[in-house]
């Protein structure tokens, strides 16, 4: 799927969000005809993860960040219910605890790092530390700044130890934002995920277009790029996603393990 070649951005550019149509349907012309497509992702991944966590000697980490409403929940309900849950983990990472903020900001985001043969998936992540902290100036510019190198080098570290890492950007514009916000207002099933605080975040909009710029800009490295998802249309943000993850892991060709103990002449169980 040559799509997927232009949604990775280019490492150590900078790169304009606006520029990025987060209405691209990737030539879909519709849901009905990327459907096919996404089931036949999902019975891949579930296959993939299979021989990942057989293997035991590599794992996945998926970093998934956005603007409020962007989809993360949906991305995770609908792509990664593909994955077994006893090998796969999901952390979402909210404003730290006192203990959390007793340490350096990368603690509480390595204590969440996979193990070998694991997928985790982070809803948001370490990026927090160069984002909120940066547009809500929670920190002084001489501290965030020097935290672009030492996120490389943590994801660095991860990757010399076997872990692929793959961060995805959900990208949506203001307006659809405003319509998805909306909804969770007026949907009483829904009501409990909207809060007075999204209103306010939505005033810094272009404040955290700037700082994700900056993050891609710095961050986004050869091993370790940034991948722009259109997520608009939802069903293009799944069918993007779960088709990215599936080359990324067929990329690592994974193997099945040999058997631990020799099973010659086992030819049946009685």
């Amino acid at each position: 799927m040559n799509w997927i070649k232009r949604l990775r951005l280019p490492p150590e550019r900078k790169v304009l969000l606006k520029s990025l149509d987060p209405d691209d349907n990737l030539g879909f012309k519709d849901r009905t005809a990327a459907e096919p497509v996404f089931q036949k992702n999902l019975a891949r991944l579930e296959d993939l993860q299979y021989r990942l966590f057989a293997e035991g000697r590599r794992s996945l980490l998926v970093v998934l960040q956005a603007m409020d409403a962007a989809g993360k929940d949906g991305a995770i309900r609908k792509v990664f219910s593909a994955f077994n849950p006893q090998g796969c983990r999901v952390t979402p990472f909210k404003a730290p605890t006192a203990e959390e903020l007793s340490h350096d900001f990368l603690w509480r985001i390595h204590r969440a790092a996979p193990a070998r043969g694991e997928v985790a998936v982070f809803n948001r992540s370490h990026y927090e530390d160069v984002l909120v902290v940066r547009v809500r100036g929670l920190a002084p510019k001489e501290v965030w700044e020097r935290r672009y190198e030492q996120i490389n080098r943590f994801e660095s570290l991860l990757m010399e130890n076997g872990t692929t890492v793959v961060k995805l950007f959900l990208h949506i514009s203001k307006e659809e934002q405003r319509q998805r916000l909306e909804a969770r207002l007026n949907d009483p099933a829904r009501r409990w995920k909207f809060s007075r605080g999204d209103l306010d975040e939505r005033r810094y909009w272009a404040d955290y277009q700037a700082a994700y710029e900056s993050a891609f800009h710095h961050c986004g490295t050869a091993n370790a790029p940034w991948y722009v998802i259109p997520a608009n249309r939802k069903w293009v943000r799944n069918m993007a996603i779960s088709s990215l993850l599936v080359q990324i892991l067929e990329d690592m060709k994974i193997r099945m393990p040999e058997p631990r103990e020799n099973l010659k002449g086992i030819t049946s169980i009685q």
